[in-house]
This record gives structure tokens, sequence and C-alpha cells, in this order.
């Protein structure tokens, strides 16, 4: 398995206990309702969130372990072992919700900046992210800045900046919330395209079973922090065990 995730972490009110693998080539949808800790189970792959106890490794390589032991727990570490690789060390490309775009940077200039900061030149940084803006068909606004772009392209452009340095782990947080229904269909039929032609790990948070059905070959429904569901769509809504995701059976008869 290219990801292995034993997470255990406490933000707030929510304690997120959660266990899954996932194989290269891969897209797995995590499907939960609001305050489930879909956001966090991304903070903590991004490194953005450090997990409380477990693992998680990508490649065969750790970039989080903390290991508590009962023996140690009277020590200042309160550890037997400990890992943390910070997010610009880890192989991961995150997309965020709110997208998160530098407001004075054209759309080429955010998506160069991801590789000028892991020390590409910046006229390669530049011809790259050119290259691959072009590929999702939006190189005609690579000059523009965030706020005269269109909801799609924005939202193009912050898949671009995850994608562009080519990393083995993909986590896409809500990618398709903010847009209208025309934009979305149309954004996520795109998105498709790109996820087939990436071979790492892809992960996928979203409220929507459309999302979940077009682009994930499995799913995670995550529910007060714990998974109450796991395995392809077909599986999950043929045996509704909660009231979320019978909910979302009836609300989507046609799925």
């Amino acid at each position: 398995m290219s990801l292995v995730a034993q997470i255990q972490v406490r933000v707030g009110e929510l304690d997120l206990s959660v266990e899954f693998e996932a194989a290269p080539g891969e897209t797995i949808a995590v499907l939960g309702p609001n305050g489930a800790g879909k956001t966090t189970l991304v903070r903590a792959l991004a490194g953005l969130q450090p997990i409380d106890s477990g693992r998680i490794v990508l490649d065969e390589r750790v970039l989080d372990e903390r290991v508590l032991d009962e023996r140690v727990l009277d020590q200042p570490s309160g550890a037997s072992k400990e890992i943390f690789v910070p997010p610009e060390k880890r192989d991961a490309g995150v997309l965020f919700q709110d997208l998160a775009l530098f407001p004075h940077m054209s759309a080429l200039a955010n998506v160069a900046f991801a590789l000028e900061a892991g020390g590409v030149p910046k006229r390669e940084a530049e011809r790259r992210a050119l290259a691959l803006l072009g590929s999702l068909a939006i190189g005609s606004v690579s000059g523009a800045r965030p706020v005269s772009l269109s909801g799609g392209e924005a939202q193009r452009v912050a898949l671009a900046r995850a994608l562009v340095r080519e990393p083995r782990m993909l986590l896409l947080d809500e990618p398709l919330s903010s847009l209208d229904a025309s934009t979305r269909s149309n954004t996520r039929a795109t998105l498709r395209e790109v996820l087939e032609g990436f071979n790492g790990v892809r992960i996928i948070v979203t409220h929507d079973l459309a999302d979940v059905v077009a682009l994930a070959s499995r799913v995670l429904v995550l529910e007060s922090g714990a998974i109450t569901h796991h395995g392809s769509i077909q599986e999950v809504l043929a045996n509704p065990s909660s009231d979320y995701v019978r909910h979302l059976v009836s609300q989507n008869p046609n799925i």
C-alpha cells in the first residue's frame, strides 16, 4: 500500500480516530456531515495538524508517528517514539476548500510559486506552470489575478498549484463546493480527467454523492470522528447502517 494512515487526534470537541490504507492510482472519497472530522483528516495527512498518536506512512516513508508508552508518560516528552515531517517536506499536494490563492499574484505566479518554493528556478517554474494551466484549459487566464477569475477558473488554478510538483499524495478538500451547478458539472469532468492521469494516492473530501460516484473508486464515511462505512459506493449505499447514510440514499434515489 502506498499510504497507511492510523490517526488519533483531538481538536476541540472532536476526537478523530481513523485507520485506512490507499494504493497508488486509487481515489478515495471521504464523505460525511459537517463536523465529522473530514478537514481535520486532510490537515493531519498534510502535516498541518500533528497527530496525538498513530502513524502516517507514504511510500514506506514515515511522515508522522507518535507512539505513547505508559512507562514514559511521567517523562516530559510523554512518548517513547515521535517522528514529524513538516508539510513542505511531505510529497503532498493540497487543494484547500477556500482555494487560498495569493490575491496579489497572477494565476501563473500562484502555480509557479509552488515550484519556486521547492527550489526550482523561476523561468523553469513558470514554463511548467504555464504548461499545466494549458492542459487544464485555462492558459488564457495565466496573467489574471484571482479576483478577476470565474469560480471554475480559480478552482482549476488551485488544482494546478496542487498538482504542479507532481506529488505522490493529492488531498482535495471540498474541491467543487463553491461552484454553481453548471460550473460544478464541467469542473467535475475536468477533475476526473486529471485524476485518471495522476498516479499517486488521491483523497477527496466532499458532501456531494455525485462527486463520489463520478470521481472515487472507494468511499469512507466519517461520522463524529470515526469511519462508519468503508467500501465501494454501491456497498455503502446498499447497507446504510446510520441515519446519515440513510438520508443520502433517500435524497439520491437514482444513484
